[in-house]
């Protein structure tokens, strides 16, 4: 006998409050990532996203809160999401493999004091990996956002921030919950 949408439904809604409940396990990283994105905006410095698939769509949301505004009219910030180009995307990844997408950017694009997120749920993206480690190169202020396991991105990354869940839809609802807050704290210090 198959579910029904009742029961599909609470039982999602049931797993999303459990993870949702288990962030505030995660606030002293936060607190750290909050410090840095808002010391490095203020010393002139720019946020860089990145990510694959759904992380890609919440990198390039993150990028246009700061840019644009989050909830007040406060001055643009600079952010940039590095999947927004698909002259950059597709000639990189012709010329040099897809693994170089983000990390060639990043050679170009980034410099020293600079706030880096990649956003892998698996933490294992090999292209995530690549342009965290480029950045690390260059002098960035590093960080992962990822599931509850991390993977590699969050071994190499200087903070990481690891979704207090194993499922990566649920992961990718608590990346923009904290995205959205960490907005928050960017428009008041910046208001």
């Amino acid at each position: 006998m198959s579910a029904t949408f009742a029961e599909i439904f609470a039982s999602e809604l049931k797993s999303h409050e459990t993870s949702v409940s288990r962030l505030p396990g995660c606030l002293p990283v936060l607190e750290r990532i909050s410090d840095c994105i808002i010391k490095a905006l203020h010393a002139g410095n720019k946020i860089i996203f990145f990510g694959n698939g759904g992380s890609a769509a919440d990198a390039q949301h993150l990028a246009a809160e700061f840019v644009i505004r989050f909830r007040t009219n406060r001055r643009s910030l600079p952010s940039i999401a590095l999947t927004t180009d698909t002259s950059m995307l597709t000639a990189c990844g012709n010329d040099f493999g897809f693994d170089t997408i983000f990390a060639r950017q990043i050679e170009g694009l980034a410099a020293s004091g600079d706030v880096v997120i990649g956003i892998t749920t698996s933490g294992n993206s090999a292209n995530v990996i690549a342009g965290l480690d480029k950045a690390n190169e260059r002098g960035c202020i590093t960080i992962s956002w990822t599931a509850e396991s991390g993977g590699k991105a969050a071994e190499i990354a200087k903070i990481a921030f690891k979704a207090p869940t194993p499922t990566t839809s649920h992961a990718q609802e608590c990346h923009m919950i904290v995205g959205h807050i960490l907005c928050e704290m960017v428009d008041r210090a910046f208001s």
